[in-house]
């Protein structure tokens, strides 16, 4: 015969309910399916009682499993040269280490932002080879042989690039964090001959937000330095 199916002890029920409010609650009608019954509720407890230290357990086993795979991580390293603003650098860098990360990180080249880090707002913008890309999404392994321009290698000395002088004129920022994204853009919007008209200037400038507000003053701004840096022939 099934054990759960024999009479229950007496002093067993006790020890499992020694109030006897299950003889009120529980009005099954047989002893034996009060004993599975109480068993089953017995396990629960167990198992509700146990899980968090079981739990516990796992997760200690877990987080030395990721220390030990986090350490081998960050032993992996990729030596990279870059040629940044006509000047090559040297790197030991994690392999999924962004263009802008190694910049600012490594390199100490903060004039280049970072927003979003999504690739939406532009504060990231950088120049390779001439053209403009979002520093924030790209690995800097991929560009070793490419020439990188951000904003600190735009003027030539003391005197300021054509666009960085416009963008003074004419007030084309406010808090400042964007400008040098929208610089480094209007630098390559004017080469690539994308600022003959302001509804132009607006459009291939789109991908730099300015949170200030400040685009009727950078438009003006990319208008006059337009003009004195004619496009590049193509």
């Amino acid at each position: 015969m099934n054990d759960d199916l024999q009479p229950i002890d007496p002093s067993e029920l006790a020890g499992i309910d020694p109030t006897g409010g299950l003889d009120e609650l529980l009005i099954f009608g047989h002893p034996g399916t009060r004993r599975h019954f109480l068993k089953q509720v017995a396990g629960t407890s167990a198992a509700i009682s146990l899980g968090p230290a079981l739990m516990g357990i796992g997760s200690i086993e877990a987080a030395e499993t990721d220390a030990t795979s986090g350490g081998n991580a960050s032993a992996a390293v990729t030596h990279v040269q870059l040629r940044i603003n006509g000047r090559d650098h040297k790197l030991e860098i994690d392999p999924r280490t962004t263009l802008l990360d190694a910049l600012r990180e490594h390199l100490q080249l903060t004039g280049s932002k970072k927003g979003c880090d999504h690739g939406q707002c532009g504060a990231c913008t950088v120049l390779v080879n001439g053209r403009r890309i979002n520093s924030c999404l790209s690995l800097a392994v991929t560009h070793e042989g490419d020439e990188i321009t951000t904003i600190e290698g735009l003027a030539t000395g003391d005197e300021l690039h054509p666009v960085q002088a416009a963008f003074l004129e004419h007030d084309g920022f406010q808090c400042g964090y964007c400008t040098p994204g929208q610089i480094c853009s209007a630098v390559a919007c004017i080469s690539e001959g994308h600022a003959r008209s302001d509804a132009e200037i607006r459009e291939w400038m789109s991908g730099n937000l300015c949170r200030c507000g400040a685009y009727p003053n950078i438009v003006a701004a990319v208008k006059e330095a337009q003009s004195k840096t004619p496009a590049k022939a193509s």
